[in-house]
């Protein structure tokens, strides 16, 4: 039976292509990404260093993107929000983000957190590397076994994107209004409509 891992790595294309072929319980820490990537085919691009980059191989799970969001809020520090549906926000900018590619038999969760470089729009985390790394490893075991609804409640709770007035961007076009909340199943709600993706930007 294969054994979980824990891979340590200078540089590597993305900590993703790494995970998704070790064992659940594994986890993939590099110093550099050369095609790290986000959701909707962005890139996740950072200097060499500067950046907490690891994936973690973790059982399936519905509302896993989250747990970590939950667990990286958490383990960043009470001033750490969530932006749906995945980003980190540090005083209403960004500070990291979540990308989760599931398989029938396991998930694999990336989280890329700025830590001593951002991109102009950008926010960075004032921690060291190591123990943030600690820190959200317990925090991601921890939300990732908790039960949906305990999971959806505490995002709520650390959220900055309910109430507030917003643009999503969807396939056919663009919806705006109010995001109401988040149902149980994790899927945004703007004036009574169910959003399942879409890039998200607040206005107010």
């Amino acid at each position: 039976m294969n054994r979980p891992r824990t891979v340590r790595l200078d540089s590597v294309s993305s900590t993703q292509d790494v995970a998704r072929d070790l064992p659940i319980g594994s986890v993939v820490v590099a110093d550099f990404q050369t095609a790290g990537r986000g959701r909707l085919d962005h890139r996740w691009e950072a200097p060499a260093g500067t950046a907490l980059l690891v994936s973690f191989v973790l059982e399936p799970n519905p509302v896993l993107s989250l747990a970590a969001g939950v667990a990286a809020a958490e383990a960043g520090g009470p001033e750490v929000r969530l932006k749906w549906p995945n980003d980190l926000l540090l005083g209403g900018r960004k500070v990291g983000g979540i990308l989760v590619e599931a398989t029938p038999d396991k998930a694999v969760c990336g989280i890329g957190i700025n830590l001593t470089w951002a991109p102009p729009d950008g926010a960075l985390l004032d921690r060291e590397r190591e123990p943030l790394l600690e820190d959200l490893h317990r925090a991601i075991k921890r939300w990732a076994a908790e039960p949906p609804r305990a999971v959806i409640e505490r995002w709520r709770s650390l959220s900055d994107t309910i109430g507030r007035r917003v643009r999503v961007e969807l396939p056919g076009g663009a919806i705006e209004g109010v995001a109401e909340d988040i149902d149980d199943s994790g899927l945004l709600v703007v004036d009574g409509r169910v959003v399942s993706a879409g890039s998200v930007t607040v206005l107010g």
